[in-house]
């Protein structure tokens, strides 16, 4: 058993990065991944589940769901496995919380000047239509243990609106940045940044007895502490006990279905092969069989229109029929 919890399972993402006790490993992090781009001071967990509107809609629980100190929203989502469509659902849960800000105060409490016409009418004052619609930036933060054909191969994908020919962001209000961790394969000695080495501890801390020496900085000493299993309530410990268990048994089905695939594939090239060269055979017995043919009727003087209609070869095929033949018996 590791020392710390696994942060790919249900329980240990929350360990490490849900609860208030983390609020600060998590501002780190996402300071780390929003470098240059959005610095963070202080946030706030919200609700992570999403009501649905009405019963014909999707409801939606976020894994993590809060909200910057300037007004930013940050839904974190940790996805162990690989699904279908699975783009589309980060996708959907983005512009789910694009579409429901509540950044906007209530129409109620827009004072709305009153002023009279010419005619002497009391009228209401326009408000700006435009403001209505003004938005606090979604980021998307997506953590996927395993590899995304939809994605490029590489561990870090950022995802803007932007211009598709000159590439200058349009509108920076939604954001999404998807991480797969497999394709990070550096080693600890060559991890230079912070964002560096918080990427290695993610992917290789359940495999750890204790934290490396060389990860020195104040926010692994806090790591350390905050995902020691030996650390977790009786209650949490019998939890995560049961995420292993979830996700020991994913994994194995995982590896089952990608060998069962493979072997699937490799029965289907074997098949694929002889087919081929079953089908490759018969043509060339056919393709000899036509030059035969057409050679006996070649020599019993048939002209090479008609050989060429009842045999499909060309003119210049049939006329160089016989003297290939000489050749090869060295009679030219």
């Amino acid at each position: 058993m590791s020392r710390f919890v696994n942060p790919f399972t249900d329980l240990g993402f929350k360990v490490i990065f849900g609860q208030p006790a983390s609020k600060g490993l998590l501002i780190t992090l996402l300071n780390e991944l929003l470098a240059g781009e959005h610095h963070i001071e202080d946030l706030c967990f919200l609700d992570k589940e999403d009501h649905a509107d009405n019963v014909h809609d999707k409801g939606i629980i976020y894994d993590l769901y809060c909200r910057t100190d300037s007004g930013e929203y940050i839904i974190v989502e940790m996805q162990n496995r690989w699904h279908s469509h699975f783009l589309d659902r980060t996708l959907y849960y983005v512009c789910r919380a694009v579409g429901r800000l509540t950044e906007l105060p209530p129409p109620d409490t827009i004072k709305i000047p009153v002023e009279k016409d010419t005619d002497g009418m009391v009228c209401e004052s326009s408000v700006p239509y435009g403001s209505r619609y003004r938005l606090s930036t979604v980021y998307g933060i997506f953590l996927m243990n395993f590899k995304e054909d939809g994605l490029d191969k590489k561990f870090r994908t950022d995802i803007v609106l932007a211009d598709r020919d000159t590439g200058r962001v349009v509108n920076p209000h939604l954001r999404q940045i998807y991480l797969q961790f497999p394709y990070f394969n550096k080693e600890l000695a060559e991890c230079e940044t912070l964002y560096e080495k918080l990427m290695y501890a993610l992917k290789n801390m359940n495999d750890w007895n204790r934290m490396p020496d060389a990860l020195k900085e104040q926010v692994f000493k806090y790591l350390d502490q905050l995902a020691a299993v030996a650390n977790l309530s009786e209650e949490n410990r019998i939890a995560y006990d049961k995420a292993v268990d979830r996700y020991r048994v994913s994994r194995i089905v995982e590896e089952d279905i990608r060998r069962e695939a493979t072997e699937e594939g490799l029965k289907e090239g074997r098949e694929k092969g002889l087919k081929e060269g079953r089908e490759k055979g018969r043509e060339e017995g056919r393709e000899e069989e036509r030059l035969s043919n057409a050679l006996k009727m070649k020599a019993k003087g048939l002209d090479y229109e008609t050989i060429s209609d009842i045999t499909g070869l060309s003119i210049q095929e049939i006329e160089k029929l016989g003297i290939d033949d000489r050749r090869d018996e060295g009679k030219l």
